[in-house]
């Protein structure tokens, strides 16, 4: 029999948890192979000098994330179904421009995801067992298996698995964090509070500081993390009683958000910015965790697969999740619509695997470059949430105050400059490719 005090310590542990529920669902989805790679190629290109834009770009994720989830809470109705049918003439061909500029940031992501992957696998059988298996093989396998999963609902299972290979690698992450602290620049650090953009490393394989400030935004304040965000509060059932618990879910997500990605940069600018790698190979990733020595390579090798691959079953089911949410249809796995869009969706992880992918970015590049692109579609998802939130037809008496309409000023001016840096770095990309 379990004592009183067990129980009510129990009950507490539980209620903790359904309050911050849906802020670590995203976190979950959103610190994974993007957040890594655009955090170490940050650290690893320009130190801790870019360390403001994932200051800011955290800061006003917890903005959007309050006003996403403040509008279903009053509404109970998700992003795409409010932008749709609130927004009069304008507001169905922008939740059509959403949801189509959403999954093509996500289909981008997926090639890049599944190359790091594939590349770090390959490197892992080396290490292990001397031979490098051939990436195409490796991509063939696992898009059989995880669109096995899909179908047959079995992923949930694996899932598992791999948390406690991401687990492992936060907690490494965060060992070198403190190992480097010993010798960090604090004063260098400093700077990267102040905003500037560092003059562009012109060494082959460096990355513009522009393509990196949108990727960071990118990866952060990403346009569909404030979509799925209604989507998992309306989940939820909360209401607009459920307003203070939304705000502090957020507030946890986004501050849990800035805690890890800064963590990676850090370490990041302890290993490889000085050793001038600019960490052009995914198997390059490896000399973050150095200070581990050997057992520190494969411990990011299953880390980063275990984080890449959890982050594969989400992005495949986001084309039919966000159909279903822009025609207010309920969200079945199991029905037609998620299994054959899921399945166009994976041939996409084949991406990596033609030579002018290869040569343009490279696996980490074009991971960075997919979440350049998120940040290029930010304006689109910060002006409709900004004008529902104020529409008293929506809101009622639930109209955001002074506070909010200001933060929301400062996410609008945000957002138009990483989009124009993500747009820079991209021509940049290009330019490069061409010359």
């Amino acid at each position: 029999m379990e004592t009183e005090g067990k129980k009510s310590f129990r009950k507490k542990v539980g209620l903790l948890l359904l309050s911050v529920g849906p802020g670590l669902f995203l976190i979950g989805y959103n610190i994974g192979t993007g957040s890594v790679t655009t955090m170490a190629k940050t650290g690893a290109n320009y130190g801790m000098d870019l360390f403001w834009a994932l200051l800011l770009s955290c800061i006003f994720t917890y903005v959007l994330m309050v006003a996403y989830g403040q509008v279903t809470l009053v509404t109970d109705r998700t992003a795409l179904y409010n932008v749709k049918n609130h927004l009069g003439a304008v507001g169905k061909p922008l939740a059509i421009y959403i949801l189509i500029a959403c999954i093509i940031g996500e289909v981008l992501a997926l090639s890049g995801i599944m190359g790091i992957v594939t590349d770090l696998l390959s490197d892992g059988f080396r290490r292990v067992y001397g031979v490098k298996v051939n990436t195409l093989w490796i991509t063939i396998v696992l898009v059989i298996g995880l669109y096995a999963m899909l179908w047959y609902g079995k992923y949930l299972q694996f899932e598992k698995v791999l948390i406690v290979f991401v687990i492992l690698m936060g907690c490494s992450f965060i060992i070198v964090f403190f190992m480097l602290l010993k010798n960090f620049d604090f004063s260098g650090f400093a700077k990267g509070f102040v905003p500037n953009i560092p003059e562009p490393r012109t060494e082959a394989g460096a990355d513009t500081p522009y393509l990196l400030i949108a990727g960071i935004a990118g990866t952060t304040c990403s346009a569909i993390l404030f979509i799925m965000r209604s989507t998992v509060v309306a989940e939820k059932g909360w209401k607009i009683g459920n307003l203070k618990q939304e705000k502090k879910d957020a507030f946890v997500s986004a501050a849990m958000m800035l805690f890890l990605s800064a963590v990676i940069m850090v370490v990041a600018a302890g290993t490889l910015h000085p050793k001038g790698d600019f960490l052009t190979k995914s198997e390059a990733m490896t000399g973050l965790l150095e200070p581990l020595g050997p057992v520190g390579a494969m411990v990011l090798i299953l880390g980063v697969v275990g984080a890449g691959l959890s982050t594969v079953f989400p992005i495949i089911l986001i084309a039919p999740w966000l159909i279903c949410d822009y025609m207010g249809k309920e969200r079945n796995i199991h029905s037609p619509l998620f299994r054959i869009l899921g399945g166009l969706a994976m041939i996409f992880c084949f991406g990596m695997q033609f030579k002018v992918m290869q040569k343009v970015f490279g696996a980490p590049g074009l991971m960075v470059a997919s979440q350049a692109f998120q940040a290029c579609i930010l304006p689109a998802v910060v002006i409709p949430i900004w004008v529902l939130i104020n529409r008293k037809k929506v809101m009622k008496e639930h109209r955001a105050g002074k506070w909010m309409n200001f933060g929301l000023l400062c996410v609008f001016i945000f957002s138009l400059v990483t989009t124009f840096n993500g747009i820079l770095g991209l021509i940049d990309k290009i330019k490069s490719f061409a010359g």
